[in-house]
C-alpha cells in the first residue's frame, strides 16, 4: 500500500494534536490529577509529586525545579510562588500550602547545611506550642504563626456533629479526693461591693 502525504497527514494528525489545547475550550475536557505523594530533591533542587491523570489512571512523575532559592530566602513566599505558577497550578491544586512550606524548609535546611534530623527538629519546635511560652513577649509576625498553630490544633481536635464519637450533652462529675482549698474572694459577701 501506498502512502500518500494526505492519508499519512490524516492519520498523524490526531497524534500530532495530542499535545495541544485544542481551539474550542469547550470541547477540551479539563485534565484532572490527582496528588498521590509530594517530595523534595535537594542537589539539584526541585520538588517531586507523584499524581495519578483522572482520565488515563496511570500514575506519573512531575520533577517542579526551584530556582532562585537560597539558604535565607522565604519558605511561605516560595510555596506560594510555586503553588500559584501557571505551568504547575493544576498539578499542585490538591497538595496543601502548608505542605509545600515544609518541603521548602527541609530545602533551605540542606542549603545551611544541616542534617535532615536537625532540620525535622526545627520544624518540630517551630510547629509547637510551649505552654510556658509567654506570647506577649512576642513580635507581630511570630504571634500570628502562633495563633494559626492553635487554629490548626483547635480545628484537628474538635468534635463535630457527624463525628461517630459525638454526645451531645455531656455532663462530668469529678472526684473531690481532698479538701477543698477555699480563696478569698470565696468569702467576700455580695455587700461589700
Amino acid at each position: 500500500m501506498e502512502t500518500t502525504p494526505s492519508l499519512l497527514f490524516r492519520c498523524a494528525l490526531p497524534v500530532l494534536l495530542q499535545g495541544f489545547l485544542p481551539v474550542y475550550p469547550e470541547l477540551h475536557e479539563k485534565m484532572k490529577y490527582i496528588a498521590k505523594k509530594c517530595g523534595v530533591r535537594f542537589q539539584p533542587p526541585a520538588v517531586i509529586l507523584i499524581y495519578e491523570n483522572e482520565t488515563e489512571g496511570k500514575s506519573r512523575q512531575r520533577i517542579m525545579p526551584v530556582r532562585n532559592f537560597s539558604k535565607f530566602s522565604d519558605c511561605t513566599r516560595a510555596a506560594e510562588q510555586l503553588k500559584n505558577n501557571p505551568r504547575h497550578k493544576s498539578y499542585l491544586e490538591q497538595v496543601p500550602l502548608k505542605q509545600l512550606e515544609k518541603l521548602f524548609v527541609f530545602l533551605r535546611g540542606s542549603l545551611q547545611g544541616q542534617s535532615l534530623a536537625e532540620t525535622m527538629e526545627q520544624i518540630r519546635r517551630e510547629t509547637t506550642i510551649d505552654p510556658e511560652e509567654d506570647l506577649n513577649k512576642l513580635d507581630d509576625k511570630e504571634l500570628a504563626k502562633r495563633k494559626s498553630i492553635m487554629d490548626e490544633l483547635f480545628e484537628k481536635n474538635q468534635k463535630r456533629k457527624d463525628d461517630p464519637t459525638f454526645v451531645y450533652d455531656v455532663e462530668v462529675d469529678f472526684p473531690q479526693d481532698g479538701q477543698l482549698l477555699s480563696c478569698s474572694w470565696d468569702s467576700v459577701s455580695v455587700d461589700d461591693f
